[in-house]
């Protein structure tokens, strides 16, 4: 079985930090495409930041600057370090992985793969 497993959420001030981790585990090869999510209760979930394994990394406009995604290859583990918090911040936060899961010849098989979501409130 595939995991993944996130923390770090919590509450904290308008201009604050705060650092997210996630955590993979199970039968993975490889990661391929490693991100962060987040949604707001009745509303769409938006791409937050994205790292290849090449390490090319995609920002959404609004997190620029404030925002850093990073991976541990070794612990199968990614990053979102938050600084300059805003309340518009406030989300569930997901970690999603793709990742190579199996192989059988010249055939690969992979999967995507959700955290269980992490709350973070932005609030003074």
């Amino acid at each position: 079985q595939v995991q993944l497993v996130e923390s770090g959420g919590g509450l904290v001030q308008p201009g604050g930090s705060l650092r997210l981790s996630c955590a993979a585990s199970g039968s993975i090869f490889s990661i391929n495409d490693m991100g962060w999510y987040r949604q707001v209760q009745g509303k769409e979930r938006e791409l937050v930041a994205s790292i290849t394994s090449g390490g090319i990394t995609t920002y959404e406009d609004s997190v620029k600057g404030r925002f850093t995604i990073s991976a541990d290859n070794a612990k199968m583990t990614q990053y979102l370090e938050m600084n300059s918090l805003k309340p518009e911040d406030t989300a569930v936060y997901y970690c999603k992985i793709r990742a190579l899961t199996g192989r059988s010849g010249s055939v690969s098989y992979y999967k995507t793969l959700w955290g269980q979501g992490t709350q973070v409130t932005v609030s003074s």
